[in-house]
């Protein structure tokens, strides 16, 4: 379930992917020159100027954010809807597919280090993989730009965002109260999850961009794993004055029928902003700048 959870994220629900593959990348011509990137599990040579990606888990938003061309990508990122118009012709891939991605002929692998069939990845592409959460989600973009050969870009990129998320913040506490608490809550598979401060659904933005509160039980409970499991009826104890409500489409959702649902505070005062899971569930920068538009609109208009 962690690995579900994980996508996230993020993302985050499903994460996964590490190493090197030198004859495979070198091999395609669109790459040009290659140079040693410091991955966290050594050197691997890789394409200065990568033209067929291919990203097994989670790192999808940041690639395409940098304008490098994808061949294919996890399903999770395939279903997100903010990325549909920039994945249009890119496949759907796996770990668990070999033969696929060798049709692909990427010269570029990347994904979490917990994905499968590593070795024989290597065998394709040069192979680069990272732990999730070992680096704060803007110094992981960061990162993924050195990867790519656009550091500069990365970095600027992160510098214009926290200026903008830094001053939404302000003006979201302006509206409703500098000590005013926001919970982050999924209904996902029949188990109800509240989330800390880095498990995508926006909580970055809201907890470590823009410095809004969280309430005490999800900070007791959510803060150090990023995600705590819950029983519907102790919801209320986990419930800010605002709540995000991360909805999975397909998942029965009746709980929010019951008269313990209904007799939150944040519902009652209409306080519930609810949101499209699957396409918050990221921290990437496409994401990022998407939940900000929607933070923007539901707390401010």
């Amino acid at each position: 379930m962690k690995k579900a959870l994980m996508l996230l994220s993020v993302s985050t629900l499903v994460l996964t992917a590490c190493g090197s593959g030198d004859d495979a990348g070198a091999s395609n011509e669109n790459s040009g020159g290659t140079f040693t990137y410091e991955s966290q599990n050594g050197p691997v040579e890789v394409p200065e100027n990568p033209q067929r990606v291919a990203v097994l888990s989670t790192f999808a938003g940041n690639v395409m954010s940098l304008d490098v061309p994808l061949v294919g990508v996890d399903s999770w990122s395939m279903d997100n809807p903010q990325f549909a118009e920039e994945l249009e012709g890119v496949e759907a891939i796996s770990d668990e597919n070999i033969e696929q991605l060798i049709e692909l002929d990427p010269d570029l692998i990347i994904g979490l280090d917990n994905m499968n069939n590593i070795s024989q990845l290597e065998e394709i592409a040069p192979v680069v993989t990272y732990e999730y959460g070992k680096v704060d989600y803007l110094e992981q973009h960061i990162e993924i730009g050195k990867l790519l050969n656009k550091e500069e870009e990365a970095v600027s990129w992160v510098e214009s965002f926290k200026e903008e998320a830094s001053a939404l913040g302000d003006d979201i506490k302006a509206e409703i109260g500098e000590d005013a608490t926001i919970s982050v809550f999924e209904n996902f598979d029949k188990q109800l999850y509240v989330f800390g401060d880095n498990w995508g659904r926006g909580t970055e933005i809201l907890y470590q961009e823009m410095e809004l509160a969280m309430p005490e039980r999800v900070e007791e409970e959510a803060l150090d794993e990023g995600y705590y499991a819950l029983s519907a009826e102790v919801l209320p104890e986990f419930a800010g004055d605002y709540m995000i409500f991360s909805k999975v489409a397909e998942t029965d959702n009746s709980f929010t029928e019951t008269e313990t649902y209904q007799n939150i505070p944040a519902v009652e005062n209409g306080n519930v902003i609810e949101v499209d899971a699957m396409s918050f569930y990221f921290n990437d920068p496409l994401t990022l700048d998407y939940q900000l538009e929607v933070f923007e609109e539901e707390f401010l208009n």
